[in-house]
């Protein structure tokens, strides 16, 4: 397997787990039945660290949009590089930190994650369009 595609598979698997937490919160402050029940979106959790991970977790499947597109184009054209498997790998931890920072409420870190992730989705872009 090539190391990009790699690097997808644990973005993927990391942004499939990120509602692990707060539904766990959600449990705790509602109870198992009404969380297992269809979703009250008027019910917002007490937390503020579990609003927050929840916008933290649609920013990145947001961004997973864009993400896994580009890398899948990378492996397709058979461009791959140490700069784009340095830029994989270096996404997911940045989307990583980002989500912790922003479950934590610290907003420069979550800034700065945010383009670091958005860099490494530019540098695969940009290697796409030098392969043309």
């Amino acid at each position: 397997m090539k190391l990009e595609l790699y690097w997808l598979l644990a973005t993927l698997i990391m942004t499939a787990l990120f509602w692990v937490p707060y539904v766990l919160n959600r449990i705790g402050e509602l109870g198992l039945w009404p969380t297992l029940a269809n979703p009250n979106m008027e019910i917002k959790p007490k937390s503020g660290w579990a609003v927050r991970m929840i916008n933290a977790h649609k920013n990145a499947v947001e961004n997973l949009v864009i993400f896994a597109p580009l890398i899948l184009m990378v492996h397709i054209a058979g461009i791959s590089s140490p700069v784009t498997v340095s830029a994989a790998m270096i996404y997911f931890f940045a989307r990583l930190v980002h989500f912790i920072v922003y479950s934590l409420g610290i907003p420069v870190l979550r800034t700065l994650a945010f383009a670091v992730g958005f860099a490494c989705q530019m540098v695969l872009a940009y290697t796409l369009l030098q392969a043309f």
